[in-house]
């Protein structure tokens, strides 16, 4: 074993990587149902193998530069993809999710510091109970900033790598009850009220139109079709397509085919007898109308319609307010139809109440011409491409950096956001600027999963390199306790309070709580378990305006728990 640690310590890049693949590979397993992750298994693999060298005397060690490159290119990346649901926040359909967030992330930054201060806990653990009580792995590097840029003065005796180690360790004590504790407490809490949040959030998909989340992942059935009717109606016979939409909007004409020759400018078609009509609708509507046109025949020529599925990023303000049966009402909506919505990355249930907002990723399927007609009145349509704007990426992060070294007074000293913080405002801002001017900044969802993925898995194995190293001389068994329950109580005590304040206070659906709760702590788990547990998307409503905000303030909280538990 001495060997390999000293062929480890003489070849970085190799021990760089079997940390980052040991991670990937642990943080795939799961008990129960609950795994690490690759990133807390990034921190506890890094330990690892940096204790174990330490025991044959190989000290194991990797650049300050390399894990700090790493975390900024995370901390853009999260900027660039939270941009649109924190902007989103500042408006009148977030404040109630943005509150609650606040809320949370206040209530666990003051049980953090409180709990360092009330146990006289060593410099560095305020930092890493933040991040592991909370899930905010981001909130690691805000925490060391505050000790490698000055800000926070070391007492005698200390030096930044025990803070570090300190930072790594406390991570990786309160993380684990941090995962697991807020799916429980999620899930659990409409029963320790005694509400059924089945019945409810059944009630609220009846209500808004939401579509139930009970049926199986891989189904024959569809709630969409395209069937050929040839037309017999009399009664139709001289009506012109776009008043029989008008009349039946439940329906989508996709082509008309007269005498073998599918005709053009469908709308504005007047029916003759015998024409064979492309008539689509959900299925019961189908179903419950046959005949309206006439016999159902197998024609492949009228059903043979070139479709075209694009993404559409939404930024014009006139349909902001729009709700889902207004979007029907616009022109070429008929040969159209909505298959999804994300809001800040997450997929949203639609509802007939579902409004739009700024930066939403609408997906759209239909006929060609109608597709960009409708998506160019939502917004830009996202092409497909796999190429990333890097000017555009090398001025976000000279934008990010000239923030970050902004300085105000405070507690006794000069602070600022620092690189990081300068960085994750930095992605807002281009992130809501390269929405509105089209033609550059392009950076696609795969490259920006790599600046946030890689970025935060190698940036976290270094932490946990790097700490091993002095971990031993620190770690007893009555610290670990104290951390433990101080981390035990800032995962805990948050979500109960904001369920409590969203349900008395500002009313919210319990179903919609559930995912508000979940976003408040910035953790994706509990909402997936609780969509889950009570077969309904309803959950997913309440969940990206507070992931969003409570993502950018963990991040910042992680270098002000330093300077206030100090």
């Amino acid at each position: 074993m001495e060997e390999l640690f000293h062929f480890l310590a003489k070849n970085p890049f190799i021990l760089l990587f079997l940390t980052v693949g040991l991670a990937v590979w642990i943080g795939r397993k799961s008990i129960a149902g609950y795994g690490l992750g690759m990133v807390a298994s990034a921190i506890i693999v890094g330990c690892a193998l940096s204790v174990a060298a330490s025991t044959y005397g190989v000290k194991l060690a990797l650049d300050d530069f390399a894990k700090s490159l790493f975390y900024y290119l995370f901390m853009y990346g999260v900027g660039l993809r939270v941009g649109p649901s924190f902007l989103n926040s500042l408006g009148k359909a977030g404040l109630k999710f943005s509150a609650l967030a606040v809320v949370s992330c206040l209530v666990g930054l003051s049980i953090v510091v409180l709990g360092a201060k009330l146990f006289d806990l060593p410099m560095g653990a305020a930092g890493g109970m933040l991040a592991g009580s909370q899930t905010m792995s981001a909130a690691i590097g805000s925490a060391e900033q505050a000790v490698r840029d000055g800000t926070l003065k070391l007492t005698d005796g200390t030096t930044v790598e025990q803070v570090s180690a300190m930072i790594a360790l406390s991570y990786g004590i309160t993380y684990i009850w941090g995962t697991v504790g807020i799916v429980l407490i999620t899930k659990y809490l409409p029963k320790w009220w005694g509400i059924n949040a089945r019945e409810v959030a059944r009630e609220y998909e009846k209500e808004h139109g939401v579509a139930s989340g009970d049926g199986p992942v891989l189904s024959g059935w569809s709630a969409g079709a395209a069937r050929a009717y040839r037309l017999e109606n009399a009664t139709l016979i001289g009506q012109t397509v776009n008043k029989f939409l008008t009349e039946n909007p439940e329906f989508r004409i996709g082509n008309v085919v007269r005498n073998g020759v599918p005709l053009s400018d469908i709308n504005n078609v007047v029916f003759e007898l015998g024409d064979v009509v492309a008539l689509g609708g959900s299925r019961t509507v189908l179903t419950e109308k046959m005949g309206i046109i006439g016999p159902e025949v197998a024609d492949q020529s009228v059903l043979d319609i070139p479709l075209e599925k694009v993404e559409v990023l939404v930024t014009n303000r006139e349909v902001l307010s729009m709700t889902r049966e207004q979007w029907r009402a616009m022109p070429g909506a008929s040969q159209i139809n909505v298959s999804g919505i994300e809001r800040g990355g997450v997929p949203i249930p639609i509802g007939k109440t579902t409004v739009l907002q700024r930066m939403d990723v609408v997906t759209l399927v239909g006929i060609k011409d109608a597709v960009n007609s409708i998506g160019a009145a939502f917004g830009r349509v996202i092409k497909p491409s796999t190429a990333t704007d890097l000017l555009t990426l090398s001025i976000g992060m000279i934008l990010g950096f000239l923030i970050g070294a902004i300085q105000f007074p405070a507690f006794g000293a000069s602070v600022g956001l620092g690189n990081a913080g300068g960085l994750l405002v930095s992605g807002v801002i281009i992130s809501s600027i390269t929405s509105r001017l089209r033609f550059f900044g392009n950076t696609p969802s795969a490259a920006r999963n790599i600046l946030e993925d890689l970025g935060l898995v190698v940036f976290v194995a270094i932490v946990g390199i790097n700490a091993g190293n002095s971990l031993l001389a620190q770690v007893t068994g009555m610290l670990a306790l104290k951390i433990f329950v101080v981390g035990f109580f800032a995962c805990s005590i948050p979500p109960i309070l904001v369920w409590a304040i969203g349900l008395h206070v500002m009313r919210i659906n319990p179903a919609v709580l559930m995912g508000a709760v979940a976003g408040a702590r910035s953790h994706s788990g509990p909402c997936r378990e609780a969509a889950t547990d009570i077969q309904s998307n309803v959950p997913w409503i309440g969940f990206p305006v507070a992931y969003a905000v409570s993502g950018v303030l963990l991040t910042v909280f992680g270098y002000f728990s330093m300077l206030l538990a100090a």
